[in-house]
């Protein structure tokens, strides 16, 4: 609703003390910073969530705030202003600073019937506007029958807490169980479709009470009250009502008839002779105008037990610690939530990660049985290698053991090569020193058409060859060529 202003109430108010409480609202004195006139702020808990039992659903709050909107009467408590926060709605009401009713008539001594159809009467006005908008009130009790200002001669009557006022439309049927047992209407113990009629129920109790200071269907329990009021069980007992008046009893019991259709609507209560004829002729006896006081003793008994039965409601106190707590719950969870919101990110993040992981050793494996295949054969290759490595060396061995045999011998040659080379030097260089000694002329010593070279030469081929013969024999002499057939050397 745009009504309700999203501001601190705190910044237009200056709020004072405690003026009373209930179970999810606490009413306190407050002052308009900006005229300094006095008002009641009532603060609305807020039901959190639609799961919650704790505070007032919002439509609630609406439905009453659209209520008190429309109403403007002397007896009727006025709505100033709503202000909204983050838990709490608050009403800025009009400041009703007199206390309740049955509290001032209980500190009188006595109380006339002429007195107690004054107020009857404004509560009557009072209903009447209401019922005129197709309004009921549904919690007509003492506690919410309050006085404007009790320092007056007749102080005015103003109703007050409209959280559950119901506007009752044509053709919608509407049933609930709510109220304060002792004063609520039998249609709303048997759970039957409800109407204006259970407030004039309630006025009926109310004027009892007033009259008598006693509860027609007040029992032992909460169970027996109900059960009274669904049997109309109730008796104007002489002790109560040897003082009231026969017009006044009869108004109480035609406002406590069971049946609705024959209940006093509230334009027959106004029009009632005991509500309309308030004064007693002045010609009455003064004796018997003493007997039409009644004694307020009861009703002082009745006032202080209704208020002593009642335990200290702390709801509302106790709620605002809850309050606190939910918002530091709602913390916590918007925390969790985007804890949560995080740990669903990394899970995907985690599950992306599990099955590339999975897909990956799935492919390690594959792999590693390859790899494990090509190492099992080259493994097998090393092992081939490794024997033929063996094999190698041990050959190695035995050629490395031939190799110094044949070097040995091959020394042991070298060194007869060179023994033979020097004699073959010490030979040749006798040969040409005794060739040297020839005549140049050449003769044949003998030889018949041939020169002592020719023959000389025949013979060095012939030993030559038989050197050459031998083991080792052409290694040692490839290096050497003779020409002596020329006569030279090379």
């Amino acid at each position: 609703m745009d009504l309700f202003k999203q501001q601190k109430v705190e910044d237009f108010y200056e709020i004072g003390e405690e003026l009373g409480s209930g179970q999810f609202a606490i009413v306190k004195q407050c002052r308009e910073k900006s005229t300094g006139l006095e008002f009641a702020a009532k603060f609305i808990k807020k039901r959190q969530s639609m799961a919650s039992s704790r505070g007032v659903r919002r439509e609630e709050i609406e439905r009453e705030v659209d209520i008190l909107q429309q109403i403007q009467h002397p007896n009727i408590v006025t709505l100033h202003d709503v202000y909204e926060n983050r838990t709490d709605v608050v009403l800025i009401l009009e400041l009703v600073s007199g206390g309740e009713l049955f509290d001032f008539l209980a500190q009188k001594e006595s109380l006339s019937e002429e007195e107690a159809t004054q107020f009857i009467k404004q509560i009557l006005e009072g209903v009447n506007y209401l019922h005129a908008r197709k309004i009921a009130h549904f919690d007509l009790k003492p506690e919410n029958i309050m006085l404007l200002d009790k320092n007056v001669p007749l102080p005015r009557i103003k109703l007050i807490d409209f959280g559950l006022a119901h506007k009752i439309e044509a053709g919608v049927e509407f049933k609930n169980i709510f109220g304060t047992p002792e004063f609520v209407a039998p249609e709303i113990v048997n759970y039957e479709p409800l109407g204006l009629e259970a407030d004039m129920w309630s006025i009926g109790v109310i004027t009892y009470i007033l009259l008598s200071g006693a509860s027609p269907f007040l029992g032992e329990t909460k169970q027996d009250t109900l059960r009274n009021i669904s049997a109309i069980n109730y008796e104007f007992d002489e002790e109560f009502f040897c003082h009231t008046s026969e017009p006044a009893k009869k108004f109480i019991s035609q406002l406590l008839e069971k049946d609705k259709k024959k209940r006093l609507t509230i334009q027959d209560a106004l029009n009632h002779p005991w509500i309309k004829h308030k004064e007693e002729s002045k010609a009455q006896e003064p004796k018997k105008r003493e007997r039409r006081q009644l004694k307020t003793k009861r009703l002082r008994e009745y006032t202080i037990k209704s208020h002593s039965s009642m335990p200290p409601n702390n709801t509302y106190v106790n709620f605002e610690r809850f309050a606190q707590v939910v918002e530091d719950i709602d913390q916590m969870e918007s925390s969790f939530v985007s804890l949560a919101a995080a740990h669903d990110s990394l899970q995907e993040d985690i599950d992306a990660m599990v099955s590339i992981y999975n897909e990956k050793e799935a492919w390690y494996k594959e792999e590693s049985e390859g790899v494990r295949h090509e190492l099992s054969q080259i493994r097998y290759e090393f092992r081939k290698v490794e024997a033929f490595k063996r094999s190698l060396q041990d050959d190695m061995q035995v050629f490395s053991s031939s190799l110094g045999a044949v070097s040995s011998r091959y020394q042991e040659r070298q060194n007869h090569f060179d023994a033979l080379r020097t004699e073959l030097s010490n030979e040749l260089k006798w040969v040409q020193e005794v060739m040297g000694s020839f005549p140049r002329d050449g003769g044949g010593g003998g030889y018949p058409n041939c020169s002592f070279s020719t023959v000389f030469n025949n013979d060095v081929n012939e030993a030559l060859k038989e050197l050459l013969n031998r083991p080792c024999g052409g290694e040692l002499l490839s290096g050497i060529n003779l020409d002596f057939e020329t006569g030279q050397q090379r």
